[in-house]
């Protein structure tokens, strides 16, 4: 953590958090290979604050620990298997709409497109696709997107197959390309570190 006081308070005055940062492993055991017994594998940082001070922090440990910290890069791939696993949780009745952002690739200006499905509906669909309850396949994944592209298609004659799928905002947590995350329902925090453990773990080894 790091917090700051300012210069004319006294030294036992209440400090201000600013930034803080936890290292991370969630069922990461069973996902490492050639791991020694006795050697602690933490490859997710969690951190919440200002991205200056994530780099100090990120500097001063590559330098003292011979690690290396670098963004979570989250393809369009894993971003399709998050929307479909986080449609499939169950979520309270205030939940917000899921909502996947697009990049137009090869324009001067950048675009983004923003396409909003009301949970439940997204929910229903899932329910459609999903063949074997607790168990999700690329197949159901790959139809459950294309369900939605082709919808998307219907009304507003794009393709959305031909852009690139950047983040990914459902009723659990939300996810962007970059390593963004929020995490939005305390219930399915495990499940969705243990996702992020598994995405850190394979970029590592």
């Amino acid at each position: 953590q790091l917090s700051s006081r300012s210069s004319g308070s006294p030294k036992n005055s209440e400090e201000k958090l600013i930034w803080s940062g936890w290292f991370c492993c969630v069922w990461g055991d069973d996902l490492s290979e050639n791991v020694p017994e006795d050697f602690t594998c933490l490859p997710l940082f969690l951190v919440n604050g200002a991205e200056s001070y994530t780099s100090i922090v990120g500097s001063w440990f590559q330098k003292t620990f011979d690690c290396c910290f670098r963004r979570l890069a989250i393809s369009p791939f894993n971003l399709s298997w998050m929307a479909a696993m986080w449609t499939g949780c169950k979520a309270d009745k205030t939940a917000s709409a899921m909502e996947l952002v697009f990049s137009v690739p090869s324009l001067p200006q950048p675009l983004d497109i923003s396409y909003a499905i009301h949970p439940e509906d997204a929910k229903a669909l899932w329910d459609t696709v999903q063949k074997t309850p607790g168990e999700i396949t690329q197949e159901e994944v790959d139809v459950f997107m294309d369900c939605l592209y082709s919808h998307f298609h219907r009304h507003f004659k794009i393709h959305l197959s031909a852009t690139k799928l950047v983040k990914v905002s459902t009723a659990i947590a939300s996810a962007h390309c970059d390593g963004i995350i929020k995490f939005l329902q305390s219930q399915h925090l495990t499940g969705v570190l243990m996702l992020l453990t598994e995405l850190a773990i394979s970029q590592i080894q």
